[in-house]
């Protein structure tokens, strides 16, 4: 009588299934390292407070800004091309937004804030990472395989959305918002908390909308979006890409085009990733 052979265990091939407070311990040690990455970045930023402040948060409230700069002299490069265009036309003359504290802890707490938010800004790519790893094991080799990148990717757009909006909506903003006024004889006297928060703001919530080819492709491949549907709505959303870049630049049409462009691009792109994932999603489907 033949004996039964009795299959060999694998070492590594058994399959290890994690209770809830499993998984809700392994988020807690996510969480606690891109809270400390923060922690340790903001503390950077508080201490290099001359280069924070001096070098990146108040040089755009002037227009010896290099973005003040480079336009000036474009508008002189499209002068010389067509006679209609005026030279100064996009020249940004004697603009030097003047900022007052009124709060006796205003200034040290504007410090605080500010280098928190640095940390934030800078420790984006890390926290991204660190969702990525308690997200991975859950996929499936197929998953992971086409989320390859994700990372990176999200990480290279965020920092390109705040890079735009650092160096083109934020001097733009600031120019429109510090000099506009109701009567001439209503005087801008800008708080410094409403300058900080306006430029922190606005650039890490453009860091933010940057995201939208990440967020188009995942509600792509769960079947919420499809590219017909973001097609269909084009028109609405260059309507809102125009409003938004009505009331964030002066009021000349080139610097709206200069900031619509850029973000109906991106509307754009991300019709291309959910085409992309969405014919996949249908092989997969069908197959």
């Amino acid at each position: 009588m033949a004996e039964k052979e009795i299959p060999e265990s694998i070492e590594g091939q058994e399959e290890v299934e994690m209770t809830f407070w499993d998984h809700l311990e392994e988020l807690r040690w996510h969480l606690v390292r891109s809270i400390a990455a923060v922690i340790i970045l903001a503390i950077v930023a508080f201490v290099n407070q001359d280069f924070v402040f001096n070098q990146v948060i108040l040089p755009p409230k002037s227009s010896d800004f290099i973005t003040n700069r480079l336009l000036c002299d474009f508008g002189h490069f499209l002068s010389s091309i067509w006679s209609f265009f005026s030279a100064d036309a996009l020249c940004i003359e004697n603009f030097n937004l003047k900022l007052i504290n009124i709060k006796m802890a205003g200034q040290f707490l504007i410090h605080m804030y500010t280098s928190l938010f640095a940390g934030i800004i800078v420790a984006i790519p890390y926290i991204i990472w660190e969702i990525w790893r308690f997200v991975k094991p859950a996929l499936h080799p197929y998953e992971q395989s086409h989320a390859r990148g994700a990372v990176f990717w999200s990480s290279f757009l965020f920092l390109v959305g705040v890079l735009f909006s650092y160096f083109l909506i934020v001097p733009l903003a600031v120019m429109f918002l510090g000099s506009y006024n109701v009567s001439a004889t209503v005087e801008n006297q800008i708080a410094l908390t409403s300058y900080i928060s306006t430029v922190v703001s606005l650039t890490f919530a453009v860091g933010i909308v940057f995201e939208l080819p990440i967020f188009v492709f995942f509600l792509t491949k769960v079947g919420v979006l499809t590219p017909a549907y973001m097609r269909k709505n084009r028109k609405y959303m260059l309507v809102i890409v125009l409003i938004i870049s009505a009331i964030i630049t002066p009021a000349d049409v080139f610097s709206q085009v200069l900031v619509a462009l850029p973000l109906f691009g991106l509307y754009e792109i991300s019709i291309l990733v959910s085409d992309r994932v969405y014919k996949k999603r249908q092989e997969g489907l069908a197959g």
